[in-house]
């Protein structure tokens, strides 16, 4: 253990070794991470910067911690969900690594509140959020220190389309950089980390055979696409939900039913929402949907689902039947809902593969690198993670598989930088 403890609220520092185990196996899987941690290192890109992270607290993130603290940054860390927290890894970054961590797993609503004011407390330059809460509690109820955040990175869908709404009303304070746009981000991360992680945390919970079920997905964004392939991949037979036309034809054309949620609520087994909005599924769909039914959720809040309105239902009619799965008695009817509706992948499983978080927490760090940079030139918008910083993130992933790609001819590149050429 680290000779003093730094600020701290996790469920047990005996944990701490454990921790350290899990923490050096998923940066065996992080090569782009490992390779920015060594620059950092030398270079302290981040020194002195108070860092505000609200995050998953789990392997991964402890190696962007990691990373970030290497450039100099002083960190600290609240859990962006109650259940998505590894108290191992929370253990670990406390007692060995010296960064200051508030997450408990399962905690109540009022700590994760005191855990995520500890971290405001600490008056954060950058801000990282994992669902806008952090950018969302100062600016909310802790406005005077709004002036003192440089800038801020989201990496979720849900929280961005958050930061978007406020920079349309005028509210929002400071630039955030979208991590969650980048395309090394949600063309990966989103499709094939969700899509696998959220299979993980379903047959975890379950243990069902996917092969013939048919399953239902609300959301035919990237991490829709994501869960629709691998269950295909599976065997379970896709219907996809969608209010977007562009999204429904491609969905269609990938091979996969389209349905309104009311036409599929009597015909799905399987219900998994991904579409970051709310009451996706509702009182009338659970009233049609067959006895059995299981609901899962793979947004990042427990929103999509209406579980006010299928406890009202269930009149009180609710057990826990395996870890993680609670079935709703609807009088003749039995729903089941895995990991409380929050986040199936780590409310029920370890979340997505160090692999392809490799990649997204790449793209955090070097965000972080650029609006400590360029934060005076930043207005207080939503931007996309700068292409050069995307295109570095995809060169050192492939330099660490130990791929290489052909450079274009000096003709080639004449080629295409000239509008002269023609048939």
């Amino acid at each position: 253990m680290t000779a003093t403890l730094p600020p701290h609220d996790v469920a047990d520092l005996g944990l701490a070794e454990e921790g350290v185990r899990r923490i050096e196996w998923a940066e065996r899987e992080m090569p782009v991470l490992r390779l920015i941690r060594e620059r950092f290192g030398r270079e302290r890109p981040l020194a002195g910067i108070r860092v505000g992270a609200c995050l998953h607290v789990t392997t991964e993130t402890a190696n962007l911690v990691r990373t970030l603290a290497a450039g100099g940054a002083q960190v600290t860390l609240s859990a962006s969900n109650p259940l998505s927290t590894k108290d191992d890894v929370a253990a670990a970054l406390v007692a060995v690594y010296g960064i200051p961590v508030f997450a408990r797993r399962g905690e109540d609503r009022a700590t994760y509140y005191t855990h995520l004011n500890a971290v405001a407390d600490t008056h954060p330059q950058i801000t990282m959020d994992d669902g806008c809460d952090l950018v969302s509690l100062l600016h909310s109820e802790r406005p005077a220190q709004v002036d003192e955040v440089y800038a801020g990175t989201e990496e979720t869908t849900t929280g961005v389309i958050r930061l978007k709404a406020m920079a349309a009303d005028g509210a929002l304070g400071f630039p955030v950089v979208a991590v969650n746009e980048a395309q090394t981000k949600h063309l990966f991360d989103n499709r094939y980390g969700t899509g696998q992680s959220t299979v993980d945390g379903i047959l975890r919970a379950t243990n069902i055979l996917l092969a013939g079920r048919r399953v239902v997905i609300a959301g035919y964004g990237w991490v829709g696409r994501g869960i629709a392939s691998r269950m295909a991949g599976m065997g379970a037979h896709v219907a996809v939900v969608e209010v977007d036309p562009v999204r429904a034809i491609e969905a269609l054309m990938d091979g996969f039913a389209v349905m309104t949620a009311g036409q599929a609520a009597p015909w799905g087994e399987l219900f998994i929402t991904a579409t970051g909005n709310v009451n996706v599924f509702r009182r009338e769909h659970f009233e049609a949907m067959r006895d059995g039914a299981l609901l899962a959720n793979s947004g990042h809040f427990d929103a999509e689902i209406d579980l006010r309105a299928l406890r009202q239902m269930a009149e009180g009619q609710v057990r826990e039947v395996r870890d993680n799965v609670q079935e709703f008695d609807l009088g003749g009817k039995r729903l089941h809902l895995i990991a409380e509706g929050r986040l199936v992948n780590l409310g029920a499983a370890e979340g997505h593969p160090a692999a392809v978080m490799d990649m997204s927490f790449a793209n955090q760090a070097l965000s972080a690198e650029y609006v400590t940079a360029h934060h005076a030139e930043l207005e207080n918008r939503v931007y996309v993670v700068p292409e050069a910083i995307d295109r570095e993130v995809a060169r050192l992933k492939l330099a660490a598989l130990g791929i290489t790609l052909d450079p274009l001819t000096p003709e080639q590149a004449e080629y295409v930088a000239s509008w002269r050429h023609g048939t």
